[in-house]
């Protein structure tokens, strides 16, 4: 089954780390992911820039509105996913257990399905 595992993080927390130490950091999520690929269950992964570029948008009444970044009324923002394929909700979870962004952000796991359910 697969699970998304969603890096959920303080907007703000990136600009407390140096160059290198963003890119030590960055350097230890390569390496898990390169840890997940070679156990087979890493069907993707991205990491996201900061919502300071972002935009939202939602169609009411018919008309689409556009809501540009940076979102002052968000204490979150989605930092990053893996795409797993895991035999269960247990090792998905342990999974993100290991994931490094787990000591700054929350790692949230959620199987992927259908909306409906």
């Amino acid at each position: 089954m697969s699970y998304m595992l969603l890096i959920v993080e303080d907007p703000a927390q990136r600009g407390t780390r140096t160059k290198a130490q963003g890119e030590a950091v960055y350097q230890r999520m390569v390496d898990f992911s390169r840890e997940l690929e070679s156990e087979g269950v890493l069907l993707g992964v991205e990491s996201l820039t900061s919502q300071r570029d972002a935009a939202r948008v939602k169609v009411r009444g018919g008309k689409a509105q556009v809501l540009d970044g940076p979102f002052a009324e968000a204490k979150e923002m989605i930092g990053g996913f893996y795409l797993l394929n895991c035999d269960s909700r247990e090792q998905a979870v342990a999974i993100a257990g290991r994931c490094p962004a787990s000591e700054w952000a929350t790692v949230e796991v959620r199987a992927v399905g259908p909306c409906f359910m």
